[in-house]
């Protein structure tokens, strides 16, 4: 193995340095980098192998992100103790880095790759994820594999009308706006966003913001390759049998392009007459000549992708015969599902989803361990799932996969901006998705559909949210927006990219580039062409439901918040949980209750949540001087005699306040089990000042009332 060189290099990227260093850790990979950013570290790998997997037709690419709790100074809070299965955190971010990633390796390259990124350091300051994209194009551009162009990652926020630059965890949570960029030096090729109703010309300036920064930091790489003097592995792609591509574009290419277009029918049939097709075209050449028929297949692939394109940019025609921003019909229903708490039926063209909304108590909330504040918990969930009847194949049905997971975070982050407060709607929130028909976007449908099914719910939303998914065909000066992209259409096409909002502005925005040369009008009219695809999608859910219906589901829980002082909060949960069981045995109700003293009760029973709200208003119940209650004389003693006037609480009732006359014995005016009205005449800290005697002497007062 040759001797790996040593650097450290820095550069300013917002308000601090970004440091890398190579040559000094994980040597035997083919490239390896330490990135810190504040004292935020992680270390990225990579590794090609030598030769190509045969028989593959995709580049086996794998990406793996993990973030150490060690790095943060803590103990993993699960029972085994140590680092698991990757979180959602982890998948979304392996995700961000494969996806900017795959499309830059050489067209063909079929050898085994691996990028590892592990978090070493945390400050909880800041985040590693935005790191990991700009150190897996450090790990393997800078090193012998054949990845020509390095990429780099930034993350914008928005406060005040002002934008930041890789904002810290704390900045976030007041930012407007979420974004994660990545890019070459020539184009963005990836983006992430969350965003509260962020208008469309915000998000294009956010975005040329990010990739001035990217510029910066794709030269300084390349001038850390000079240093290096790196030279990269000689690579060579088979280029297609030029003679036989016009032999088969001749005779089968018409045929192609009528299998091709889906007008007047649908996805299956269409795929099924190409397959019927290839297998015609491969099975024209000998059997024996293994190689002519693999040419075949790949120069077949090359035709569809061509006979696409040209009618696209060249005849202005979709495969499906829409207009470019023409949505496919859209049915909507809600309510369909009786006995769940809200659900919906969302349809839009071939693509369907059944989206169910549930509401739990602070019980169900689910806990998750972060790397930046330990252990947090989530109110909204939302679940994606993708069953392989949907696109009409069989498959295993396992775990849920990583796209799962990206689907149905992209769904999250578009509909959690419009959410109640927890303080005006205390409950846990979970949607779940089920694909049952796809051909383009079924995310999209989900956050649709999610929305309906909160409103049918009786989710007090702020405003309804509704997704499109965009797609863009490009040839040098010629280009096509595509709104509501089908499946051949976000395969063949140039971008992908998603945009979810209110009909105030965004809240959710994914895009993927394959092709450098898309400048901010290009964006911007994808946006505009969106933001109304967006409009058209809202009208047709208004006419399934325009409001969030005013009563819960017959079947959800009711919760009923009330405070009481913290002092109290152990009075209502006893020794060793006592009280609290005892309550929740009795009435069936489900019982929180917060640090701050505040309590939710949850019961679908009206009368069991009273009956818990009237207990634990005994057990936190305070006397109020002036006020008069209806006590029991629990002790008598020479001074007076203790009354309690609320469970376990006790007042004194003076000898000088038994009556209103003088009196020589306690025991002549009160017996121990007796009940008195008593009256609230002073507070010391915890003593209560009690007094019958002038409820006796207001009784006379009104005696001596004449009667009118």
């Amino acid at each position: 193995m040759p001797q790996r060189k040593y650097l450290k290099e820095s550069i300013k990227l917002g308000d601090k340095e970004l440091t890398i260093e190579i040559g000094k850790v994980a040597k035997q990979a083919d490239g390896a980098v330490v990135v810190r950013y504040g004292e935020t570290m992680l270390l990225v790998t990579a590794v090609s192998s030598h030769s190509p997997r045969e028989g593959l037709d995709f580049f086996p690419l794998t990406v793996e992100y993990r973030e150490s709790t060690y790095s943060a100074g803590r103990i993993p809070g699960n029972y085994f103790r140590r680092e698991g299965r990757p979180n959602e955190k982890e998948v979304l971010t392996a995700r961000m880095i494969d996806r900017p990633v795959r499309p830059l390796f050489p067209e063909n390259y079929r050898n085994e790759t691996q990028v590892v990124g592990t978090v070493i350091s945390a400050d909880a300051e800041n985040d590693p994820d935005v790191m990991a994209i700009t150190g897996a194009s450090c790990a393997m551009y800078l090193s012998d594999i054949p990845f020509h162009n390095p990429i780099a990652g930034i993350r914008i926020g928005l406060i005040d009308g002002k934008y930041l630059i890789n904002p810290t965890y704390d900045e976030r949570r007041e930012s407007q706006l979420n974004l994660i960029v990545a890019g070459t030096e020539e184009a963005i090729v990836m983006v992430e966003a969350e965003a509260s109703e962020v208008a469309e010309n915000i998000m294009v300036e956010a975005l040329m913001l990010a990739h001035k920064e990217i510029k910066r930091l794709c030269l300084w790489q390349k001038e850390l390759f000079k240093a290096l003097d790196i030279k990269k592995r000689e690579y060579e792609v088979a280029p297609l049998d030029e003679q036989l591509v016009g032999e088969i574009e001749a005779k089968y290419g018409n045929n192609l392009r009528d299998a091709l277009n889906t007008t007047g029918t649908d996805k299956l049939t269409s795929y099924a007459a190409v397959d019927a097709l290839k297998k015609e075209v491969i099975e024209s050449y000998p059997a024996e000549n293994l190689e002519q028929r693999l040419m075949a297949g790949k120069i077949f692939s090359h035709l569809k992708e061509k006979i696409f394109r040209e009618d696209m940019l060249g005849n202005r025609r979709r495969p499906d015969g829409r207009k470019f921003s023409e949505i496919r019909p859209i049915s909507c229903e809600v309510g369909w599902l009786p006995r769940v708490h809200g659900s919906s039926l969302f349809t839009r063209g071939e693509t369907q989803a059944i989206v169910t909304a549930t509401l739990g108590t602070k019980t169900d909330e689910q806990y998750v361990d972060d790397l930046e504040k330990g252990e947090t918990r989530k109110r909204f969930l939302l679940h994606y799932n993708f069953p392989p009847y949907s696109v009409g194949e069989t498959g295993r049905i396992g775990s849920t996969s990583r796209r799962e997971i990206g689907h149905g975070n992209l769904a999250r982050r578009a509909i959690e901006p419009v959410l109640p407060d927890e303080t005006e709607f205390p409950y846990t929130i979970r949607i779940v998705s089920e694909i049952t028909e796809s051909n383009g976007s079924s995310s999209m449908a989900s956050v649709c559909g999610g929305c309906l099914s909160l409103m049918d719910a009786g989710v007090p939303l702020k405003r309804p949210v509704a997704g499109v998914a965009m797609g863009l065909v490009m040839e040098g000066n010629r280009y096509a927006i595509l709104s509501d992209i089908a499946g051949a259409e976000d395969h063949y096409g140039d971008m992908d990219f998603k945009v979810t909002g209110t009909s105030e502005g965004i809240t959710a925005l994914q895009m993927d580039i394959k092709i450098s040369g898309i400048n901010s009008q290009i964006l911007s009219e994808a946006l505009e062409q969106a933001r109304k695809g967006r409009l058209h999608i809202l009208n047709a859910m208004a006419q399934a439901i325009e409001q969030p219906r005013e009563e819960l589901s017959q079947y959800a829980p009711r919760i009923i918040t009330i405070n009481i002082h913290p002092d109290k909060i152990r009075d209502v949960i006893g020794p060793g949980g006592k009280m609290i069981r005892s309550i929740t045995e009795e009435t069936g109700a489900k019982i929180d209750i917060s640090d701050d003293g505040t309590v939710l009760i949850a019961t679908a029973d009206g009368d069991a949540a009273q009956a818990a709200v009237e207990r634990i208003r005994a057990l936190t119940a305070e006397a109020e001087i002036g006020e008069t209650y209806l006590g029991t004389v629990n002790r008598i003693v020479d001074f007076g005699a203790f009354v309690e006037i609320f469970p376990g609480v006790d007042g004194l009732l003076h000898i000088s306040e038994i009556s209103d006359r003088r009196i020589r014995d306690v025991r002549d005016e009160l017996k121990e089990g007796q009940q008195v009205m008593v009256k609230c005449i002073g507070k010391e800290g915890n003593k209560i000042k009690l007094s019958r005697k002038e409820i006796l002497q207001q009784e006379k007062a009104r005696a001596a009332e004449p009667v009118e």
